[in-house]
């Protein structure tokens, strides 16, 4: 049996091309307007919840800088758009075979035995002093719990924002909105929820280069261990 099944190697490297498309390409859509607000309504008169200390794209958009980024705003928006519903079809395409194979359950949903007190500080004092990953062929409980937040929660999440400042979408499902707080707010939640994949992602990829880059990696490619 190899490691990964064909299906999970398939849609993960879709997702993770996807994710770094969207990542660059949202970069610079922010850089556009690099403060947040909550609500409906938010423009440069008004106060925002938070900036990021960047200088804008935009010349009207007060920074606090005295010069402005080159705008990239046209061709990052449709890269970010396009980007997208590649990861949903992907992402529905994992969820489907996930939940029919039964792999969300056997491999990522914690068990009551994962989620025991002595496993799960063992796991996290191992995290915490970035040991390297013992090799039992399963996720341990942390990992598990990872992936499910990130699968069942923070996608589903950045999906339904994303929506949600569609004018289009919204003027079919103004629910979507609303149940947000407003546009702005979808906007604030929408990079809110990347920072934390981005976090995720970092850690990610420290933990692989933990275990053994060439083998991981070559597992998620071929489905077997590169030795």
């Amino acid at each position: 049996m190899p490691r990964h099944s064909a299906w999970v190697r398939s849609t993960h490297w879709i997702g993770a091309l996807c994710f770094l498309a969207l990542a660059w390409s949202g970069a610079e859509i922010v850089l556009s307007h690099p403060r947040f607000y909550w609500g409906e309504d938010g423009n440069v008169l008004t106060e925002p919840l938070f900036q990021l200390p960047v200088p804008s794209s935009r010349p009207y958009v007060p920074t606090g800088y005295d010069y402005v980024l080159p705008d990239q705003n046209g061709w990052s928006r449709s890269l970010h758009f396009q980007s997208a519903w590649f990861l949903v079809f992907a992402g529905a395409a994992y969820w489907v075979w996930g939940l029919l194979s039964g792999h969300f359950a056997r491999n990522v949903l914690p068990g009551s035995r994962d989620l025991s007190g002595a496993g799960l500080s063992k796991a996290i004092a191992s995290h915490l002093r970035f040991e390297k990953p013992a090799d039992t062929g399963e996720y341990n409980v942390l990992q598990r719990a990872a992936y499910s937040v990130v699968v069942f929660v923070l996608l589903p999440v950045m999906l339904w924002t994303g929506l949600a400042m569609s004018p289009a979408v919204v003027s079919v499902f103004p629910s979507m909105v609303d149940a947000l707080g407003g546009h702005q707010s979808a906007r604030t939640l929408h990079f809110v929820v990347f920072v934390a994949l981005m976090a995720f992602l970092a850690v990610h990829v420290w933990m692989v280069y933990l275990a053994g880059f060439r083998s991981r990696v070559g597992a998620m490619i071929r489905g077997k261990e590169q030795a």
